[in-house]
């Protein structure tokens, strides 16, 4: 079974490299979508078509997986922990990936590689390919017979082996509630990054404001009601810098993006509604 959510939430299921199924989204219009692909409205047959050219042209779920890409956005959360990666600013990322389920890697190259086309990755069938194309970029799967997600025990194994300020991507309050248990049992530095958050409800999105070090905005009309952000960057499907150390990660990012950059003191979060997903929700 293979399901990734993407496009605002277009439950898509992949069967042979095939789009089997594909849900109706949560929105009409998505800004980053339409800049970068040309979509001009959301539907289940343009998310369809866009999980297509993903199987064609990066290989996901198949066998033709490719490991290494481009950044795909200035801003996006693979590419921040690429950053982090290469400026030593954490020393792991626990991210996942179609074929393998949940990875820890400190292989800059690979978080990128792995996350780049990744939307909102719900469950995979482990691909021995891809499994073995990870190990050799130095990642480790936390469970390759069944491809499994977990980014709690992701985290757990992570702290296990020696890393001491590592990334961990969670779609929910109650994973990154956990893992800051996690990190005051062990003794580690987690930062926390909220990912796929299309559709959160009013009080999960408040817990996980209050958890996560970095979220992204997504198409949430909660996330933008109630984010008070040290630093954000980008203005229609932003990432927001929650605290110290995230802001750290998303300064560091902004060093690398080769477009002309504003630098500014305003008051935050910076929506211009005509930017924006529609309809938020």
């Amino acid at each position: 079974m293979n399901i990734m959510e993407l496009l605002g939430r277009s439950r898509i299921k992949v069967e042979g490299e095939m789009v089997a199924e594909a849900g109706q989204p949560m929105i009409n219009w998505c800004p980053l979508f339409d800049k970068v692909r040309g979509i001009k409205e959301v539907t289940a047959e343009s998310a369809a078509a866009n999980m297509e050219f993903r199987i064609k042209n990066h290989g996901m779920f198949s066998p033709r997986r490719r490991l290494k890409m481009d950044t795909f956005v200035g801003f996006g959360a693979s590419e921040s922990m690429m950053t982090g990666l290469q400026s030593e600013i954490i020393d792991a990322a626990v991210t996942v990936c179609d074929g393998a389920g949940t990875v820890i890697t400190a292989n800059p190259d690979l978080v990128q590689g792995m996350g780049g086309y990744i939307s909102g990755l719900v469950e995979s069938d482990p691909i021995p390919e891809v499994i073995e194309g990870i190990r050799q970029m130095e990642g480790h799967i936390l469970s390759p017979k069944d491809a499994r997600i977990d980014q709690l025990e992701g985290a757990a194994y992570a702290a296990a082996a020696g890393y001491k300020r590592f990334a961990v991507t969670v779609a929910d309050a109650t994973d990154a509630e956990k893992l800051r248990e996690l990190e005051k049992a062990s003794g580690v530095r987690i930062m926390i990054i909220g990912v796929h958050l299309t559709g959160i409800a009013s009080e999960e999105a408040s817990r996980l404001l209050a958890a996560a070090d970095i979220v992204t905005a997504c198409a949430s009309k909660h996330i933008r009601e109630q984010v008070r952000p040290l630093v954000q960057v980008g203005t229609a499907v932003p990432l927001f810098g929650l605290t110290g150390w995230g802001k750290e990660l998303l300064v560091e990012r902004a060093k690398q993006v080769e477009q002309p950059l504003l630098i500014n003191t305003m008051p935050l979060p910076v929506l211009p509604e005509r930017k924006q997903p529609r309809p938020l929700v």
